[in-house]
């Protein structure tokens, strides 16, 4: 009887398709699309709003930082639901190095006297506001270390704001600067200051980016109160991400570890968040230009660079100790294909309590698990093997995920089809970053799901925002005519998997913006979230559909719908931007632009093939081999010696900017190189990158003719 249900669905769907055609679906043959779209469609009705409010309610309940005994809680509140769903899941621990403040001050020592408070308040609305076992305000992987010297007001300090600087006159070597959120990844702040000389780095939000000046502060309205303060991570992620001291291996009990001084990408300077209440007295008491009409912030004063007369003491302690990491792996095994993966994953830890960061994701990987698991109930097995992770230590710089990808690296080379992703979600727009190979599938995915507010598709709506490369993003061109993935950065859990492994990936989720008000906060709790952002889950329900149509239809497709011309299509617009850089005119692209050519035609005529259909016929077995050529073809960009200047990182596509770090940089390895002047190394990159783009033609060139056997 359990086969019967969703054989009487498709049934059901058939009759009404017939009357009404759908489109083609890639991948699928004419009666093996109704069938799919009739599953679909009773996947998407499942995803219930009450049910993800209950997970977040539960996640979010108290905090539960990565390393703390509430993170692993969380970690077996989210095991045993898979398992009371009838899923085989475990728990994959891990060990990696996740400091913990043990100290921290700063004093204005001159010419006035102030101790920062350095602590969130509790607000009376918010119950949780006031929990237990807060982790304090402190930039993770910071140095040790007490300073005490002159203040230099440094904008948003990135490279460029140094260069201001420069032309001022102001030196900040052996000062220490303060530095606003925004413009870039946190970690760029104190890296640009240690390399500039400076002492200490000490950051701040200001309320024109992150306070009053954007709208009414929490709890009256969704954004940042005088006294709340952003947590975050400083460590070095364009150089490699997961436990600082085990790149390019996982970190277990017993492994090697590098030893603290040996690790690339922790800072070697004291690093401090601050409140813009906090900041207000330091920035007062600077002297020195006015600053550039640019850098002025919301505060009540006029904003001086110094340096001094204001002189601060900063000083942070933290216990350097290694703490465990708990992944909760759930798998849906193929029928078919089962040693064919395809992944998708969401952190469960959080800075505080985290309702927004992680919960709406959690609960949203959650409820596509459990519509999963009710499909299965009903007799739908998915062809290839699906497995859903809930990843801890993200916050900390994407440790859980890095651990088990590099633990599993081998695995994942030969069987990871595609590595989904989402993090954060809530009420507004949907954006879509990831691989170009995924680019047509998942605008076809957006295409059959409506916004429900909107009443329109999704697809719609994605075409009219503009593209974002750290957090999810959907480009549009000329005039919102055209869908575009957005390149990835390093935002998130998918780092590994597509920079380092090569596996196609994509990043999905839901923002309206007003969601940083309180990120990495003790105020992102379930009270803000459902009074500021998705409070009725519609929004998580639309993305649980989302994830559930995108991993049936990537699990169940007789050919993988993957797209190369739009592969060939990214490169030639990352190329003709590349050639507006400074000095591209001196490195001889002729040879990367003749592989993209060849790249275009190669996968117009494999898409031709495809489109054609006549391998639908073919057994399954025919096709594996076809398919191992698809999904294995993104290993082609990501090549094993790595880019130049970051060997883990591998996409010659993009990577994470070196000084912008979520932002991505597209053909990062000539494109930094020339952005350092550093010719020889820009036309190594494009020997390289050429080298690449003839190896994936070389691959869609060998699927096209493995595809013209199968389809005699």
């Amino acid at each position: 009887m359990r086969v019967l249900i969703p054989l009487l669905a498709a049934s059901a769907a058939f009759v009404l398709l017939a009357a009404e055609p759908a489109p083609p679906l890639r991948g699928f043959s004419g009666d093996g699309a109704r069938t799919q779209r009739a599953l679909e469609q009773q996947a998407r009705s499942i995803p219930d709003p009450m049910r993800m409010r209950s997970y977040m309610q539960r996640i979010a309940a108290e905090p539960h930082h990565a390393g703390s005994p509430a993170s692993k809680a969380v970690a077996q509140y989210v095991l045993e639901l898979f398992r009371e769903w009838g899923l085989e899941a475990n728990i994959e621990e891990f060990e990696a190095l996740l400091p913990y403040p043990t100290k921290r001050v700063l004093e204005l020592v001159a010419p006035v006297k102030y101790r920062a408070r350095l602590q969130e308040p509790a607000v009376n609305a918010d119950p949780d506001s006031s929990d237990k076992n807060q982790l304090p305000t402190y930039n993770a992987y910071s140095a040790s270390g007490s300073v005490t010297a002159p203040l230099v007001y440094v904008n948003y300090g990135i490279p460029e704001d140094y260069e201001q600087l420069a032309k001022l006159g102001i030196d900040v070597k052996g000062k220490i600067v303060i530095a606003r959120y925004g413009r870039s990844w946190r970690g760029t702040k104190p890296k640009v200051a240690q390399e500039r000389g400076a002492a200490g780095c000490i950051i701040y939000s200001d309320p024109r980016d992150d306070g009053y000046f954007q709208g009414d502060t929490y709890p009256k309205g969704p954004f940042r109160p005088p006294r709340g303060v952003q947590r975050g991570s400083v460590m070095d992620m364009p150089v490699y991400v997961g436990d600082p001291l085990s790149p390019g291996w996982a970190s277990e009990k017993g492994s090697k570890r590098l030893t603290v001084k040996e690790a690339e990408t922790l800072m070697r300077i004291p690093v401090l968040p601050i409140s813009y209440e906090d900041a207000r007295p330091l920035l007062a008491a600077l002297e020195g230009p006015v600053a550039p009409e640019s850098w002025r912030g919301a505060l009540p004063l006029t904003y001086h660079v110094g340096p001094g007369p204001a002189t601060v003491r900063l000083e942070v302690n933290f216990d350097w100790t290694t703490k465990p990491l708990y992944n909760v792996i759930a798998t849906i095994p193929g029928s078919v294909a089962g040693d064919e993966w395809v992944i998708y994953g969401n952190h469960h830890d959080a800075w505080v309590n985290g309702a927004h960061d992680p919960g709406s994701g959690a609960a949203t990987l959650l409820e596509t698990g459990r519509t999963l698991a009710e499909m299965r109930r009903n007799g739908w097995q998915p062809k290839r093997t699906i497995k859903l992770a809930l990843w801890d230590g993200e916050e900390f710089g994407l440790v859980g995920s890095t651990e088990w990808a590099e633990k599993h690296a081998e695995d994942l080379s030969a069987k990871a089809v595609v590595y989904i992703n989402s993090d954060t979600t809530g009420k507004g727009s949907v954006g879509a970053g990831g691989a170009p190979v995924l680019e047509k599938f998942i605008a076809e995915v957006l295409d059959d799901i409506s916004d429900p507010v909107k009443k329109e598709s999704l697809l719609k709506s994605a075409r009219g925002r503009t593209g974002s490369n750290s957090t999810p993003g959907a480009g549009a061109r000329e005039g919102g005519r055209e869908f575009h993935l957005g390149p990835l950065g390093a935002g998130s859990d998918y780092v590994a998997f597509y920079h380092h492994l090569g596996v196609a990936s994509l990043n999905l989720g839901f923002s309206g913006g007003d969601a940083g008000g309180v990120y990495h906060s003790i105020y992102d709790s379930f009270h803000w979230y459902t009074t500021f952002s998705d409070g009725d889950f519609i929004y998580s329900r639309t993305l649980a559909q989302v994830m559930a149509t995108a991993l049936m239809r990537l699990a169940d497709a007789s050919l993988l719908p993957f797209e190369y011309t739009a592969v060939a299509g990214a490169a030639q617009r990352y190329l003709d931007d590349l050639r507006k850089q400074k000095n591209a005119a001196k490195v001889d692209l002729s040879a990367v632009a003749n592989e993209v050519s060849r790249l275009k035609a190669a996968g117009a005529h494999y898409a031709e093939q495809a489109r054609r259909g006549a391998w639908a016929k073919a057994p399954a077995a025919a096709l594996k081999r076809v398919n191992e050529t698809l999904y294995r073809s993104e290993r082609s960009l990501a090549p094993a010696r790595g880019l130049s200047r970051r060997t883990w990182y591998r996409h010659v596509l993009a990577a994470p900017g070196l000084y912008t770090g979520y932002s991505a940089k597209t053909l990062p390895g000539i494109r930094e190189a020339l952005e350092a002047g550093k010719l020889d190394e820009a036309r190594l990159e494009a020997v390289e990158l050429a080298s690449a783009l003839r190896e994936l033609r070389g691959r869609v060139e060998e699927a096209s003719r493995l595809l013209g056997d199968v389809s005699r």
